[in-house]
């Protein structure tokens, strides 16, 4: 076995956070990956053509001076900034995001309910709330929660409403003031209210380019899944049957997946991580013969009768995602293991998709499909069910005593972006740097 080192499991945004880190304080890491590219969630790849997609719409829209700073430098200061174009689809309808302050042009029965009840909602005292179904139509009135948002969730975390937690909402879905409902129910223009109103994107290579650099502060080895951990002789087994010894571990590799490679897990802590629910999706991406699809950066669809979700535009995010001249379109479509099990190979998805694109008016009948591709992402969101907490809880616990940091959307098992991503990468290394110097120091 090779010296021993801080081992970085994953190579995404949180295990560059976590090199980055170590290698500030001078420390030497080794960073593996199952891939045999780097970039985790955050990859990219260019296809023959010139066409560049992400695995979904990442984008930067950090506040934190400091990061928009490293990550500028990572790319030569060659990024767009664009300001924020999102919208929504629902019956025939493209509403203006978020459609709570965009009512105008909907069907006037349903906005006059819409309103009545969310003045209804208003005059209620405040109650505790026992899931994000009660969050929502305390939020908004029940119209306007069972039209939009409880449709949605359905399509997007694979579940109810009822059966999740409020853990996970923070900004993501504005509450406005009344004033807010009624401008936006009698006009047809409202003030810009989503939580991004600007985001950076790298002008070449994807997203995944901001990462580049940080590929020269480890040892990256590519190719390694991890087969067992043995914690207790601090050794890594890969499955390509190399091992390596290490002094600690971070990891950003799914607790469901990780917890079981571990030696000696208990059964509650096994029992635990088995319940923790994460979404999964497969990507549609598709290359147009023209730029003009949809005028937004990405757009949500209501309608279940709608096959994706979520739609994007990776050609609006940099025009070097696309030949000269042509568009692109990545629709996602969610399943589940826990809830809605993916019931299809990822190719079969793309007509479907193609189908209800033509439907909603996004693609017309005389439009050329120069490149279509479906990639499966196992992990892509958390479902933050009424198991989750508790489940989180045991495994995090487990974890800690037994010496294994953990971060990242998927070690963490939090609904945090790709800036939060990079920074629980450190602060998961500086827990390391923490116990050495703690150790060090006591013998």
């Amino acid at each position: 076995m090779s010296e021993k080192r801080i081992a970085i499991l994953g190579s995404g945004m949180a295990g560059f956070g976590a090199a980055y880190r170590l290698h500030q304080a001078g420390v030497a890491t080794s960073m593996y990956d199952k891939n045999f590219h780097f970039g985790g969630h955050t990859s990219s790849y260019t296809f023959d053509g010139g066409w560049v997609f992400d695995e979904g719409p990442h984008v930067s829209f950090t506040q934190d001076t400091r990061i928009q700073e490293l990550l500028a430098g990572n790319i030569n200061h060659r990024y767009e900034t664009l300001s924020t174009n999102v919208n929504n689809y629902w019956v025939g309808h493209w509403i203006k995001h978020p459609a709570q302050c965009n009512l105008f042009g909907l069907p006037t029965d349903l906005v006059t309910r819409v309103l009545l009840d969310f003045i209804a909602a208003q005059q209620q005292p405040e109650t505790p709330v026992r899931n994000y179904e009660e969050w929502l139509r305390a939020s908004f009135g029940n119209v306007f929660a069972e039209t939009f948002p409880m449709e949605y969730t359905i399509k997007y975390h694979t579940t109810t409403a009822a059966n999740m937690n409020t853990d996970w909402i923070g900004p993501r879905l504005y509450r406005p003031k009344l004033d807010e409902v009624v401008r936006g129910a009698v006009q047809p223009s409202s003030t810009d209210v989503h939580y991004i109103s600007h985001f950076r994107y790298p002008s070449h290579g994807g997203f995944a380019a901001y990462l580049e650099p940080f590929v020269r502060m480890t040892d990256l080895k590519l190719g390694h899944k991890v087969a067992r951990i043995d914690h207790r002789a601090r050794e890594l087994h890969f499955l390509n049957g190399a091992s390596a010894a290490y002094e600690a571990v971070v990891s950003s590799i799914p607790l469901p997946e990780l917890v079981p490679m571990i030696d000696g897990v208990p059964d509650d802590v096994r029992a635990a991580a088995a319940k923790l629910a994460c979404s999964e999706v497969v990507i549609v991406c598709l290359g147009i013969n023209r730029p003009d699809l949809v005028n937004a950066h990405w757009s949500y669809f209501y309608d279940r009768d709608v096959f994706f979700t979520r739609l994007s535009t990776p050609h609006l995010q940099s025009p070097h995602n696309v030949p000269a001249g042509f568009g692109s379109l990545q629709a996602e479509c969610y399943y589940s293991r826990k809830y809605r099990p993916l019931d299809r190979k990822p190719e079969e998805c793309i007509e479907p998709v193609i189908r209800d694109l033509l439907r909603c008016g996004v693609l017309r009948e005389d439009d050329k499909i120069l490149f279509r591709h479906a990639m499966h992402i196992p992990y892509a969101n958390v479902i933050f069910d009424l198991e989750c907490a508790p489940a989180l809880a045991t495994v995090h616990g487990w974890l800690d005593d037994i010496g294994i940091a953990y971060c990242g959307r998927y070690g963490d098992w939090a609904y945090i972006w790709t800036d939060q991503s990079f920074m629980s990468g450190e602060r998961a290394a500086q827990s390391v740097i923490d116990g050495r110097t703690h150790r060090h120091a006591s013998t």
